[in-house]
């Protein structure tokens, strides 16, 4: 029987599971997608433990024993959701050690509320990577113009770095830099680049589900026939800025000295649209050292039809360009995209954020009273 997924790894594509719940990990079902279906890491955001902490009641015992010591509800959300992340380290540590520290990741993002807030998000930043105290944590932290020094500062002070919500090439070129400048600093600073780690998370399918919404209104055939192409088209491109970053001498000084390059991955992988292949993000954005976080679903697709083909990133990006010189051509504002985009993830991540506290709050006084 083909294993669709090790093909899949061995064409250079490293499989993350866009999901992580108490539950998961308490029945063991992270570590059998780890040891099955060849899940290396694992990604995490605010919707998703919004969503674990209303659905189960795993986190119970935890949530009285917070509440018996009075803590506050937004030290409380630290607390449960730092203790997952530590957990799925855990579970995750034989990828970690199998591929020398570039796997076997796991990631928690800072509070979305302070994307726009640079200081306060290095605080936090290191505030949980204390918490989770595990060497294949990530903290995550968005690609907002105040987040930029905040990447360069958590690296500098040794903490990995995962880097999300980016959705244009400018924007991930500085995310670039930002690496870059922080694992010179961290250098400089005596720590072993080895043990450091980033990933640049490229937002996939929302970039899709804009653009598509607005070749609806446009309304021609030309427009329409743009459809379902721009976010491939997009992340092929950055692909190939990553190609550029990375054989250059400033990353080569970084190299000589045990760094490993900051990986783009692939986030937000599921198809939106019910009319396209439920694989499209994973099969057309195959190449060498890329991470494609996919939520469960996703996974098993692949699993079952999925189609290993060698790289379909490095060899269409004229084609990339193409597509993006086309949706401008038709009348998509593609600065004001990236605006938009970059604007409501952090307004739904922030949504999501809120939501969670709501949720613990209500936890952490119905325990109270119990």
């Amino acid at each position: 029987m083909t294993d669709r997924l090790a093909e899949l790894a061995a064409a250079g594509v490293a499989i993350w599971l866009d999901d992580l719940s108490r539950v998961r990990l308490s029945t063991g079902t992270l570590d059998q997608l780890r040891r099955e279906q060849h899940v290396v890491g694992v990604t995490t955001n605010p919707t998703i433990f919004a969503k674990a902490l209303s659905d189960a009641d795993a986190y119970d015992g935890q949530v009285r024993d917070l509440a018996t010591r009075g803590v506050s509800t937004e030290e409380a959300v630290r607390m449960l959701t730092a203790y997952d992340v530590r957990w799925a380290c855990d579970v995750l540590r034989p990828a970690y050690d199998a591929s020398d520290g570039v796997d076997g990741r796991v990631s928690l993002e800072v509070d979305p509320r302070l994307a726009r807030e640079t200081a306060k998000t290095i605080a936090e930043a290191k505030g949980l990577w204390w918490l989770i105290d595990r060497p294949n944590a990530f903290i995550k932290i968005p690609a907002t113009e105040e987040g930029l020094p905040a990447i360069t500062a958590a690296l500098a002070a040794g903490i990995s770095v995962n880097v999300t919500l980016i959705f244009s090439l400018d924007r991930y070129s500085q995310v670039m830099d930002a690496y870059l400048a922080g694992m010179e600093q961290a250098k400089a600073n005596g720590h072993d680049l080895t043990n450091l780690a980033s990933v640049a998370s490229f937002f996939v399918s929302r970039f899709d589900t804009e653009i598509d919404k607005r070749l609806e209104k446009i309304g021609s055939d030309e427009a329409k026939a743009l459809r379902g192409k721009g976010a491939v088209a997009n992340a092929r491109l950055a692909y190939e800025r990553y190609s550029e970053v990375f054989a250059g001498p400033r990353w080569q000084a970084l190299a000589d000295a045990g760094a490993k390059p900051q990986r783009p991955l692939w986030a937000s992988t599921s198809t939106k649209n019910p009319d396209y292949p439920d694989t499209l993000y994973v099969v057309d954005l195959i190449a060498p050292g890329v991470v494609n976080t996919m939520p469960e679903p996703v996974i098993h697709a692949w699993a079952d039809h999925g189609e290993t083909q060698a790289d379909t990133v490095t060899g269409n990006y004229d084609d990339a360009k193409q597509v993006m010189a086309d949706l401008a051509r038709v009348g998509i504002d593609l600065d004001d995209v990236f605006d938009t985009l970059e604007r409501e993830g952090v307004e739904k991540f922030s949504a999501s954020w809120q939501e969670l506290i709501d949720g613990v709050d209500a936890s952490l006084k119905a325990a109270a009273k119990a």
